[in-house]
């Protein structure tokens, strides 16, 4: 995916998005950083899932593709 436009400018943007959400999580009472800690612990555990399942048909992740992937994705929220 191309990204349009100046670099720099999006980062700029996107900076504000992020300073914006944690600002909007300290009203709510949220403590950001263990917000984003406790969303990264559960993509690993999520992660390590696929990683597993297509383990177990003897192929890496690299003989995988985004379909399968997917359905695993999905089916580790159910099953984790």
């Amino acid at each position: 995916m191309e990204i349009v436009g100046d670099q720099n400018e999006l980062e700029k943007e996107v900076g504000d998005v992020f300073f914006a959400l944690t600002n909007y999580a300290r009203f709510l009472g949220i403590n950001p950083e263990n917000a984003l800690r406790r969303t990264n612990e559960k993509f690993i555990v999520r992660f390590n899932y696929i990683e597993k399942k297509i383990g177990e048909s003897g192929r890496t992740i690299g003989e995988s593709n985004i379909e399968e992937m997917d359905r695993f994705w999905e089916e580790s929220k159910t099953k984790l």
